[in-house]
């Protein structure tokens, strides 16, 4: 049987690696709070970068950035709150959701994938 939490531990730290190669800088890797979880925090020019990596071996499950659904988006962007207030980031920082998604030997970086959602 599959470990899903290793092979998520896995691609997330592949995406870490390509993400670094596109110019990101990782500052934390798996944020977890009360809120929820977040894959990995980035910077990436002015921007504080909350980024889901997700993974599908093939499209049979449709694809890997379908899987961030309304219900994913809520619990990231108040993770992400936390995770500001918790750090003292100025309410002016600008901030993004990106999502990383690998299927097939490729990724794709979704930039702003979705906005912040109470």
């Amino acid at each position: 049987m599959i470990n899903k939490r290793a092979v998520g531990a896995e691609y997330e730290q592949k995406a870490a690696q390509y993400l670094e190669s596109c110019g990101y800088k990782i500052t934390v890797r798996n944020f977890r709070c009360r809120m929820g979880e977040i894959d990995l925090i980035a910077e990436d020019g002015e921007y504080l970068v909350f980024i889901e990596v997700k993974y599908r071996a093939d499209a049979q499950m449709g694809e890997p950035q379908e899987a961030v659904n309304l219900r994913k988006q809520r619990r990231i962007s108040r993770a992400a709150a936390y995770y500001c207030m918790k750090n003292g980031r100025p309410p002016e920082q600008p901030c993004r959701f990106d999502v990383a998604a690998y299927m097939q030997g490729n990724w794709t970086i979704i930039k702003n994938a979705f906005d912040y959602l109470q």
